[in-house]
């Protein structure tokens, strides 16, 4: 019984990984590890042998105590690789931070020249206007 469980276990794993896949809610470099994960978990459900045999080929002296093993160093690298992706994305994340500030001042220092320079345009607008103002007073 706890072989079949173990087997649908890894079965539900290995659908719920590939439509997060398909759906675009999952990236292909996260759905790797897990489909592998699932794969050994569905071969370990099925042939709890294999487990067995792990176990005194390693010299582990319950198979419970190999999983365990096993599970924590799994569990530890995943941390540390979301750790490794999350400090890109920090860097990444300073970098375009900082693009913005330089294109803001920028931008900041073209408006200013800009609106320090009267356009010729300009020039002629303020000398409608004057004239208008004075022929309508007169």
């Amino acid at each position: 019984m706890i072989v079949l469980l173990g087997a649908v276990l890894a079965v539900v794993l290995l659908v719920v990984v590939l439509w997060m896949l398909l759906t675009r809610r999952l990236r292909e470099k996260y759905a790797f590890l897990y489909l592998v994960l699932g794969l050994i978990l569905l071969v370990l459900g099925l042939f709890p042998a294999v487990l067995d045999r792990a176990t005194a080929l390693l010299g582990v002296q319950l198979p419970v105590n190999l999983l365990f093993a096993a599970a924590i160093i799994v569990l530890l690298g995943i941390a540390l690789h979301q750790s490794w992706e999350l400090s890109l994305s920090e860097d990444e994340a300073r970098r375009l931070a900082e693009e913005v500030a330089i294109l803001g001042a920028r931008l900041d220092a073209v408006e200013g020249h800009l609106t320090s320079q009267p356009s010729a345009d300009d020039g002629q607008a303020r000398s409608n206007g004057a004239g208008e103002a004075s022929s309508q007073s007169g």
